[in-house]
């Protein structure tokens, strides 16, 4: 069952006007874009396979900056509508082309959902054609009338719908399309569409950490917990290894750093096995995935690449999710060349393209003892670890 998953980041937000003047979706959430922490539960779960925004025109040049990082892991962004609906609408037809057997349509505006729930939303559709994420309706409800209390609203069985909501992927734009041919029609959500077009929706459990930012106050209050959080925050360590085979050539490319030698390091890209164990590590800290995933050698558009852009985008990923790299380590294991002249070089190439300071990384290098294929000089290998905190 392939599943995509549809963000709208269209609104304005007029409630949550900021002094930087920008709709809501853009504006920084614990040191992060919110529609990158939006994005980023999405393009970790092993669930989902395409992602697609649909945006504002005038916010091209603000949703390429905030979305940098998940370059690699998202659809190009549509352009939406004058009204939520026209925007789901819209997003629904470029994803078309994909086919995906299911759908799940999220709000940018709801940064904080987790894995768990986008698994609910996704599990519940295997047995019903769509599927809501709810919680109960706690708070007394009354009904106002001229500024006084007119009566208070039963709230059993009341409840309050977060997104994901996911829908077979046929049904769902089946329905829009026919919502689209009546212009009267009015929709908040796009279980409201279901529910008009006949289309059955299960409720399923829902997070109260999944919260809607509406306001510029929900902004506030969101940006501080998350700040207030970061000191106390998780501390991720990763791990990586690479290994590329030795053949012709004059001179190899360790840990950015280009050093003349008998030999060169063979690869689709340069090579370099200090950089790829390291990008490795660095993603095996936010769980998402490995350099092959995101720069697949399969793809001509990485062929000869230098691998300092790799590691580059796995420290914008981080940055995305708001955490810091606090410490890196590589340790470079091969016969020849001597990596001890060059170390210093190779430290002050992985800071400058991590945007960390020389003490914050180091290189290592140990022989294999003349053993084995390291031993015979027909490869080098390399280690790495990394440490991230994270919010």
């Amino acid at each position: 069952m392939t599943v995509a998953a549809l963000i709208v980041a269209a609104g304005r937000g007029a409630r949550a006007s900021t002094d930087a003047s920008q709709p809501k979706q853009y504006c920084e959430i614990g040191g992060a874009p919110m529609l990158a922490r939006t994005l980023s539960v999405f393009a970790a779960h092993p669930g989902v396979q395409d992602i697609l925004v649909v945006i504002h025109p005038d916010d091209v040049a603000l949703y390429d900056a905030a979305t940098a990082s998940f370059a690699s892991d998202i659809l190009p962004a549509v352009l939406g509508g004058a009204r939520r609906q026209d925007s789901v609408r819209l997003g629904l037809e470029a994803l078309a082309d994909k086919a995906p057997a299911k759908v799940l349509i999220h709000d940018a505006a709801r940064p904080f959902a987790d894995e768990a729930l986008v698994s609910r939303v996704i599990d519940a559709l295997e047995a019903s054609p769509g599927a809501l994420p709810c919680l109960p309706v706690t708070d007394t409800l009354k009904r106002e009338d001229s500024g006084r209390v007119a009566g208070t609203v039963p709230r059993e069985g009341l409840l309050r719908a977060q997104t994901p909501q996911g829908f077979n992927f046929e049904a769902i734009l089946t329905a829009h399309r026919a919502a689209a041919r009546d212009s009267t029609l009015e929709f908040t959500d796009d279980t409201s569409v279901a529910e008009w077009f006949g289309i059955n929706v299960a409720i399923v459990e829902g997070s109260e950490h999944n919260r809607k930012l509406t306001t510029a106050e929900d902004l506030m209050i969101a940006d501080q917990l998350m700040r207030q959080s970061a000191p106390a925050g998780t501390m991720r360590v990763g791990s990586g290894y690479d290994v590329h085979r030795l053949g012709p050539g004059d001179a190899v490319t360790l840990c950015g750093v280009v050093i003349p030698h008998t030999r060169t390091l063979l690869g689709h890209s340069d090579a370099d096995v200090g950089l790829h164990a390291l990008t490795d590590a660095l993603l095996g800290t936010i769980a998402d995935g490995d350099i092959g995933a995101h720069f697949p050698p399969t793809d001509a558009r990485w062929r000869g690449a230098s691998s300092d852009m790799f590691l580059k985008d796995a420290g914008e990923r981080i940055a995305a999710l708001g955490g810091t790299i606090v410490h890196a380590d590589v340790t470079l294991i091969c016969e020849t060349p001597k990596i001890g002249p060059h170390r210093d070089a190779m430290r002050g190439a992985i800071a400058d393209i991590l945007g960390l300071s020389l003490g914050q990384v180091s290189v290592k290098a140990t022989t294999n003892e003349q053993l084995g294929f390291i031993g015979r000089e027909e490869g080098i290998a390399a280690m790495a670890t990394a440490t991230v905190m994270l919010p």
